[in-house]
């Protein structure tokens, strides 16, 4: 008797982990999705208005470190509130204004519009891989995260010095590492909140969009470069 109450209550106890981690994976998709919508009103803002024109240089570089680890600090103390999902919406709507440079740099070519369209369904792509890998690996894959978070860190320092550089093949490397890694970034992500080790839609949503539009930011970069047609 006391052995099948045991079960049964184990039983229950995974039924609910297993609820639980169902909920964060649908909320962090849902709150991933309409996140899109202020990006993409910053980027057409940004576009339109060309106001982040002028944050070239080591002066841009200030303005977006300060102002988005300003945002991820915010995010991360309201992540348990009310405040938290405006929050992030107001990060993800100054991202976008921050990739209008390189939007309005690609839509300067001929064949713009279509590159742009190319890099987000590449994007679209890439992230519907990485998840359906996520829901059939059954390996932990918790390792992968110190070597990705090196792999970032390393990006970030390359793309400071390229900053003053301006160098176009550093750019090619770095948006072709970047491409990798936070691909893979995209599947351990994913992999972490199926396996109950991200608990908090906001935080796993702000990881995965943060890996989404590094991937986009990226291919446009690329397919500007390879695939740009100047009238």
């Amino acid at each position: 008797m006391d052995n099948r109450i045991t079960t049964l209550d184990l039983d229950q106890g995974y039924m609910a982990s297993d609820v639980q981690r169902n909920k964060v994976l649908r909320n962090t998709y849902w709150l991933l999705a309409l996140s899109l919508v202020p990006t993409v009103l910053g980027a057409w803002i940004g576009v339109a208005t060309g106001i982040t024109q002028s944050l070239t240089g080591g002066l841009g570089l200030i303005v977006f470190l300060a102002v988005a680890f300003g945002f991820i600090y915010a995010i991360e103390k309201t992540k348990n509130s009310a405040a938290g999902v405006p929050v992030l919406l107001g990060f993800t709507f100054f991202m976008g204004l921050m990739m209008s440079r390189l939007i309005a740099s690609v839509l300067g070519f001929r064949n713009g519009p279509e590159l742009v369209m190319t890099a987000f369904g590449g994007t679209a792509g890439v992230f519907f891989v990485m998840a359906s890998l996520a829901s059939v690996i059954k390996r932990d894959l918790s390792g992968m995260g110190k070597w990705l978070m090196v792999g970032a860190v390393v990006l970030m320092v390359g793309g400071i010095i390229n900053v003053f550089v301006g160098s176009s093949a550093g750019m090619m490397a770095l948006s072709m590492a970047a491409i990798g890694i936070f691909s893979a970034f995209m599947l351990y992500d994913i992999k972490r909140i199926i396996d109950g080790g991200e608990t908090n839609y906001i935080t796993a949503t702000l990881a995965l969009y943060l890996d989404v539009v590094n991937v986009f930011q990226s291919l446009l970069a690329l397919l500007g470069i390879f695939g740009g047609e100047r009238d």
